[in-house]
């Protein structure tokens, strides 16, 4: 006879499950989804042809078939783990939960975190977004950035603000040659970044605009700004490739400090967030330095 062996993976799934009492926190162990513990183990029972679990509303039992067969699957497991082939030290994963606005995590962190996982394959990075216009208590994050006032921590891209638009809008008002040729253009809105610190920069003692949607996301402005709804408030260092492609240009070179910044919040002085923390303020300066160079002079 040849006899059906089971998969190591369907072994380890149903001992997991059979420990912790759970699909899910078995799944948490062995870093799969609760579904893959699930189906692993109807493979097995369909193999053993018998239930190994009773399935209910509380903690998840194991059948007597089940009870019977654990013993002997804990038996072989603890056999291939004490194999000394199979004992070779093997670098320790550390998890790191950072916490950060979408609109920074899709411009800044994401075009560059290969980067950070190529040379850090040890720390396994779960992201998380936060929302910038909601005054938020701390969260559990290991690492945090935030949008907001000075004295959250330390400023991570020291940003400017700009007005940009596309290249169609500014040929349909004659290039926008100057300021003051605003007045006849849509003005994107966003409390996140309003446009009184750019209209003093510029001379122009306008109050801030009053028509128009207003955006509470930074990302929804450049989208808006794209669809050639407007002109946009915006940061360079957040289109810098859309300002690198030339599907938006900024009028003129002037810029002004904006109202708010992003931070870094206070994390650990050491181990993976520290680790973390450098490569994010190292990765803020060249994006920084790339927008920069996308604005240096009128365009």
């Amino acid at each position: 006879m040849n006899p059906r062996l089971p998969s190591l993976d369907g072994l380890r799934a149903f001992e997991a499950a059979a420990r912790l009492g759970s699909f899910e926190r078995a799944a948490d162990e062995l870093h799969i989804t609760a579904s893959a513990v699930s189906k692993r183990v109807a493979v097995l029972e369909e193999l053993v042809g018998a239930a190994l679990f009773v399935r209910g509303a509380r903690a998840l039992q194991p059948t007597e078939a089940g009870r019977d067969y654990l013993g002997q699957v804990g038996h072989v497991l603890a056999l291939l783990s004490a194999m000394p082939q199979h004992r070779r030290d093997r670098p320790r994963q550390e998890r790191l939960r950072v916490c950060l606005p979408p609109t920074f995590a899709r411009q800044i962190l994401v075009p560059r975190l290969d980067g950070f996982t190529a040379t850090q394959p040890h720390i396994e990075l779960e992201l998380v977004l936060s929302l910038p216009q909601l005054d938020m208590a701390a969260t559990d994050a290991d690492v945090e950035v935030r949008f907001g006032d000075a004295g959250l921590g330390k400023p991570l891209l020291h940003d400017r603000v700009l007005p940009l638009a596309t290249p169609a809008l500014r040929a349909a008002h004659a290039g926008l040659r100057e300021p003051a040729a605003l007045a006849g253009v849509p003005l994107l809105r966003s409390p996140l970044d309003p446009w009184t610190p750019w209209f003093r920069a510029a001379g122009l003692a306008w109050p801030e605009p009053s028509t128009g949607p207003r955006l509470a996301d930074l990302g929804l402005v450049l989208e808006a700004a794209l669809a050639g709804q407007g002109v946009a408030l915006a940061r360079p260092s957040l289109a810098r490739h859309w300002l690198a492609a030339g599907a938006l240009q900024a009028p003129w070179a002037l810029t002004a400090e904006p109202a708010h910044q992003y931070y870094l919040l206070p994390h650990a002085a050491d181990g993976p967030a520290a680790v973390f923390a450098d490569w994010l303020q190292t990765s803020c300066a060249a994006a920084r330095r790339e927008a920069l160079a996308l604005i240096s002079g009128p365009t």
